[in-house]
């Protein structure tokens, strides 16, 4: 069908007004999305919280932590957990600092749940590393706090 406006234009007027409308309405949801969405706290389930870490206290389990922690969560949160790794610059939003009141607040279970989970960029680790891996990072992560202001 012609538009009576525009001869040329093999859309009628309304049809081009509804669908820049759509294309605006979904550019500005992937914008709010991503721009607001992941800056609502992380809430853990009440559930996993509570859950306790079989490894506590495990010195080879903090060692083989550190290990992995090196590998899979420094290019992001950075060596002392603070956030500040290399690939931190191009993530929205930006990496936890580990070495925070507000993470080492947080419970071992609510830490494994975030580890398991993931949000959005940081993948989740429950589909990469066995479960005691992810409690070994825990373990290591617990140590941030101490080292991260040396």
């Amino acid at each position: 069908m012609k538009s009576v406006i525009n001869p040329g234009c093999s859309f009628p007027k309304w049809n081009r007004t509804i669908i820049l409308t759509a294309v605006f309405v979904i550019i500005f949801n992937a914008v709010f999305t991503k721009t607001f969405a992941q800056q609502k706290p992380w809430a853990t389930p009440k559930e996993a919280q509570i859950i306790k870490n079989p490894l506590a206290g495990n010195a080879a389990a903090l060692a083989e932590g550190k290990k992995l922690y090196v590998t899979n969560c420094a290019p992001c949160h950075g060596d002392k957990g603070r956030g500040d790794g290399p690939a931190a610059q191009a993530l929205n939003p930006k990496p936890a600092d580990h070495s925070s009141a507000a993470i080492q607040n947080e419970t071992d279970g609510a830490l494994f749940w975030k580890l398991s989970e993931g949000r959005n960029p940081m993948p989740a680790y429950g589909k990469i590393l066995t479960e005691q891996q992810r409690w070994e990072l825990i373990n290591y992560i617990r140590t941030l706090s101490k080292t991260s202001k040396k």
